[in-house]
């Protein structure tokens, strides 16, 4: 079998995706036409944390 080169995502990693995550959810109630801004991070450091990055 082969080995895959998928890496688990650090706790850092997971550490910035909620961060992410909790500054997302603030934009949407404070400022819902920015929450976008915010997407960027979440999804990266959520690729990033499950190993396909």
């Amino acid at each position: 079998m082969e080995k895959s080169n998928r890496t688990k995502g650090t706790a850092m990693d997971w550490s910035l995706f909620f961060v992410s995550l909790v500054v997302t959810i603030a934009l949407m109630i404070l400022l819902p036409e920015w929450f976008w801004v915010a997407l960027p991070f979440l999804f990266t450091y959520l690729v990033k944390s499950l190993g396909y990055m």
